[in-house]
């Protein structure tokens, strides 16, 4: 009976190792990620995950850097560009598909910063590129355009300023007295009622659609520098 729990229970493992790939180490991780923040994602905790010998991982990934660039390649794989005309309905709704994806695994978003470019992100700023190319604009516009919108081609911004609820009350005296145009800016010396909140969203479309206005004049001036009539 011993032996025979024995083999039953190497057999198991021999199952769980065949059908280990890398898809699946991925998709995993991805899943820790998006429920736990990419900080709790190590490869011992994975390999728990996958009920698996913490170096089965190894045969699939190198390690943990490897393994963050293919969550992120897999991540930036699922933003569809959009095809549509004029330019700038194709651009902002692949922008906002972008953002549709940040949004599903913001832990990506400080990740992306931090990392090389993977092949998908390569892929994504290529249709931008295609988008931008197709809609009249020259390459040196292009260019241009692509660092200008930097980060929110993939759907989020940086923040200069976060702010934290918890502890705004203390901030905002401490800035009131040594920091008035930043105090100014987060609220402080308002009452509740005259707060108005931060709302990212809100925040994002406000700058996309600037980015987008500002992007036509200068493709409408360029073709009239180049023509002598709008298009």
């Amino acid at each position: 009976m011993a032996r025979r729990r024995e083999a039953t229970t190497a057999i198991n493992v021999i199952t769980r190792r065949s059908r280990l790939s890398r898809g699946r180490i991925v998709g995993t991780a991805i899943e820790l990620a998006d429920r736990d923040g990419l900080d709790a994602i190590s490869m011992r905790r994975l390999a728990t995950q996958l009920k698996v010998d913490p170096m089965a991982l190894y045969h699939h990934v190198d390690g943990k850097d490897e393994l963050v660039d293919a969550m992120l390649d897999r991540v930036v794989s699922d933003i569809v560009p959009v095809t549509a005309e004029p330019w700038r309905d194709a651009l902002r709704g692949t922008v906002h598909a972008a953002r549709g994806v940040m949004l599903a695994h913001p832990w990506a978003m400080r990740a992306l910063e931090a990392r090389p470019a993977t092949p998908a992100v390569l892929r994504h700023v290529d249709a931008v590129l295609g988008i931008l190319r197709g809609g009249g604009f020259s390459r040196a516009l292009s260019h241009h355009a692509v660092h200008l919108f930097g980060s929110r081609l993939l759907g989020f911004s940086h923040n200069l300023v976060e702010h934290d609820a918890e502890r705004s009350a203390a901030l905002l005296a401490q800035w009131g007295e040594t920091l008035p145009h930043l105090a100014e800016f987060a609220g402080a010396g308002q009452t509740p009622d005259e707060l108005v909140a931060c709302d990212p969203d809100l925040e994002f479309e406000f700058t996309l659609v600037l980015l987008l206005q500002a992007l036509e004049e200068r493709r409408a001036a360029e073709a009239v520098a180049h023509t002598g009539a709008p298009r």
